[in-house]
């Protein structure tokens, strides 16, 4: 190990009081700062702005993440800002150098077939009080592409105080989205049906601080976006899904399916409430997974034989 290096080590160790952990993490990606230098015939002090950039160049086509490299020259970065205060660099090579972006993961979404699978779901031996309103959640999840915190707001009826309720006549929610925007979406057959067999067993006399919630706990307080996402991650498991549902998956699946049909991509956007189509778009990226997965599985020609 280069001696400078040791000491910078030496120095987060003792007086930046790191874990030894991150002193070893350190260490390694030191290493390779040496390697790479050794590989150009030149000291560290001798490292300029354009060798890092080549090597962060090296690193990600060898297939390094953008992650993975980001946490590299962050360690770089730091030997190299000590050495300037030490005075024996004049400026810090790794200063403006940034990793490569890291893609955004796809959103999660079911398929079609497991979404329907979920949706129609009925629990054995379950509360028939609890089995009514899951199953009215789920609906409103998937079949609305509601939000959990657009879920948790809904009142019963529309007030003065309400964030959101359900007009049954006219099947609508009027939510309040991200950004106190408020947007109305259509609330489908299915849901409706599952709405009103839930309001029918509701009793809102529980608790008459929550006779406002649509959707209520068994103490009769409105239910909790964590509570929700209990429930669903249970319920999914108790259907028979491989992975556990989460209530955003069930609102990507929204998306995604809609845009399978439809691909009215401006339509989906108003029905997440969506500021900006760019948000919405994404979806079209899923679309397009579903259909290279169909063209793989069933024409002749996809694969070699």
């Amino acid at each position: 190990m280069n001696t400078l290096v040791e000491r910078y080590l030496e120095h987060v160790r003792v007086e930046k009081r790191l874990a030894q952990r991150t002193v070893e993490l350190y260490a390694l990606d030191l290493q390779k700062l040496l390697a790479f230098a050794e590989q150009a015939k030149i000291e560290l002090l001798q490292v300029q702005n354009s060798h890092i950039r080549r090597w962060v160049a090296q690193m990600h086509g060898a297939g390094r993440s953008g992650r993975g490299i980001a946490l590299i020259l962050s360690g770089w970065r730091g030997l190299y800002s000590w050495l300037g205060r030490q005075g024996q660099v004049a400026s810090n090579p790794v200063q403006d150098v940034r990793a490569p972006k890291v893609g955004k993961p796809l959103p999660k979404a079911l398929s079609v077939d497991q979404a329907v699978q979920l949706a129609g779901f009925q629990g054995e031996n379950t509360d028939p009080w609890l089995e009514a309103r899951d199953a009215a959640m789920v609906e409103m999840l998937y079949g609305s592409g509601l939000r959990v915190a657009e879920l948790t707001g809904l009142d019963v009826q529309a007030s003065a105080e309400a964030r959101g309720w359900i007009d049954l006549q006219a099947g609508e929610a009027h939510v309040l989205g991200k950004g106190a925007k408020r947007r109305t979406v259509p609330v489908g057959g299915k849901a409706m049906q599952a709405l009103q067999h839930w309001l029918a067993l509701r009793d809102p006399t529980r608790n008459h601080t929550a006779q406002a919630a649509l959707f209520m706990g068994q103490n009769g307080t409105r239910l909790t976006a964590q509570s929700i996402w209990q429930r669903l991650r249970l319920r999914s498991l108790q259907a028979g899904l491989a992975t556990p549902v989460h209530p955003h998956m069930l609102r990507h699946s929204f998306a995604s399916h809609l845009l399978q049909s439809s691909s009215d991509l401006r339509g989906v956007q108003e029905l997440l409430g969506h500021a900006s189509i760019t948000t919405t778009q994404v979806y079209t990226r899923l679309d397009f997974q579903h259909l290279a997965k169909a063209y793989d599985a069933a024409h002749p020609r996809a694969k070699i034989k």
